[in-house]
């Protein structure tokens, strides 16, 4: 049964307030996900997040007549398909995804389910009777009769993740007592001051940004030089080149400026900086000796004066 026309505008009036209050939003994934787990991320989320369902039509629409007033969340329209559903915050955005996707809840492997990771039945004994070992026949696991019952041979992987789960790879794992999956809410996609993003984007640390940045100045700064085209990112490469170029010219002849003087005294009598280098090192060697002296003798002064008696002899 559809909503009311009373409804529907509850609702319009409810997302477009939520909208003007919250900067971000979070499209959610609700598959498999029960009421009382959304009550208890509800629950979580509480003065940090709102969080709002609604059938996918309903939101299209509800999105559709916000349009004109907000023309940027027409890019969110792709993305409303399946179970989704919102989560609007003003917090941050790492710690919101967290507190979304924390709460999970372990559940049996389902034939036809499709699964979210690889399942791997380890080895081991698994203490089933002889009489089931058609179970592990059937799926290619290698076993072995030991005192008794089924051991598996070796770990073998029986569910591929993105696949769906067949009825006897569900059968062998429900009589094993695994529950290989989690269920829980999953962000799909973030939109953040107008720009739909991946949630894989939080997951770049500042260490990461901070590289990627500088690259792209030496990047930036390495084509200008090429080119001959300065910019803010190369100008300091160019100033210093052109220094450089300068000292070379007053090396070649007679013109003489402040920063060119010590580079021809050096040319020029290169003997005097050889040895003033091994003087400057020993008088550098020769402080800590001296200072060092000096406090024996200070300690050997003080032991004179007390002339080998104590205060009170």
């Amino acid at each position: 049964m559809g909503a009311t026309r009373s409804q529907k505008e509850i609702y319009f009036s409810k997302l477009k307030d939520l909208i003007a209050q919250h900067p971000s939003i979070f499209l959610v994934n609700v598959d498999n996900v029960g009421s009382n787990q959304m009550h208890q991320i509800r629950v979580a989320l509480r003065g940090k997040g709102v969080v709002l369902m609604g059938k996918n039509t309903m939101v299209r629409r509800a999105l559709r007549t916000i349009l004109s007033e907000y023309p940027q969340f027409e890019r969110l329209l792709p993305y409303v398909k399946g179970n989704i559903g919102f989560v609007f915050t003003s917090g941050d955005l790492k710690e919101i995804r967290e507190i979304i996707t924390a709460n999970k809840v372990a559940a049996p492997a389902r034939a036809g389910a499709l699964a979210p990771k690889d399942v791997i039945v380890p080895a081991g004994n698994t203490g089933m009777e002889p009489g089931k070992t058609s179970f592990f026949q059937a799926l290619g696991i290698p076993t072995k009769i030991a005192r008794g019952t089924i051991e598996i041979v070796s770990d073998v992987k029986v569910v591929t993740a993105g696949t769906r789960v067949g009825p006897s790879e569900a059968t062998l794992l429900n009589m094993l007592n695994i529950s290989p999956f989690t269920y829980g809410m999953t962000v799909v996609q973030i939109f953040d001051s107008g720009n739909v993003f991946s949630p894989d984007v939080l997951d770049i640390g500042d260490e990461e940004l901070l590289g990627r940045f500088l690259s792209g100045i030496k990047a930036v700064a390495a084509i200008s030089l090429a080119i001959h085209f300065p910019t803010l990112a190369s100008v300091t490469h160019s100033l210093v080149n052109s220094y450089k170029n300068l000292i070379a010219i007053s090396l070649a002849t007679e013109y003489t400026f402040e920063g060119s003087e010590k580079a021809k005294e050096y040319l020029a009598n290169p003997e005097a900086f050889a040895a003033a280098a091994p003087v400057a090192a020993a008088a550098e060697e020769a402080a800590p000796a001296a200072v060092a002296k000096e406090e024996t003798k200070e300690e050997e002064n003080e032991s004179d004066d007390d002339m080998g008696f104590g205060l009170f002899d």
